[in-house]
């Protein structure tokens, strides 16, 4: 059983940490601050739409990492194509999953949209089979919908 985590505290930290509006900036230290104050996860990181239907590695922590992603594919796909959050108890249960780390059992991928369209996504993966619980995909929520305050989120679509 995990320790029951502060995510009201965590957000006020993240709010402090992120004192630039760089989306770049505030990208790469919102998935260091998670990184470390999480336990139990082998890679945090943004998948950014780059170009339509597509997602593409962004800022992130752990082992290097598939690219690029379609949104027809995996977790991260589901959650690009749907923006719903996607709490995934066992990735290998899941017919398209992508393993990009074979070590990696459990999934959580919260959707980045502006006016309707999707930025990218945040994808915290860990080695714990039902490592996220609800109240850590609510945390992990509210932790996105302050990096996305914190941050002017450009069109990143090339035209």
């Amino acid at each position: 059983m995990q320790n029951s985590v502060d995510y009201p505290f965590l957000n006020r930290q993240l709010e402090a940490l992120l004192d630039t509006r760089d989306w770049l900036t505030n990208s790469a230290q919102t998935c260091a601050f998670i990184q470390q104050q999480l336990s139990d996860l082998n890679w945090v990181g943004f998948y950014l739409q780059r170009q339509p239907g597509v997602l593409g590695l962004g800022p992130f922590q752990g082992q290097p990492a598939c690219h690029p992603i379609p949104f027809s594919k995996g977790v991260c796909g589901a959650a690009a194509r749907q923006q719903i959050t996607q709490r995934v108890d066992d990735v290998h249960a899941v017919a398209d999953h992508i393993a990009c780390d074979a070590n990696s059992r459990s999934e959580l991928v919260v959707p980045i949209a502006v006016n309707g369209t999707l930025w990218g996504v945040l994808d915290l993966d860990s080695p714990l089979k039902a490592r996220f619980t609800p109240q850590d995909q609510a945390g992990i929520e509210a932790l996105v919908a302050t990096f996305m305050r914190q941050t002017v989120l450009p069109d990143l679509i090339e035209g």
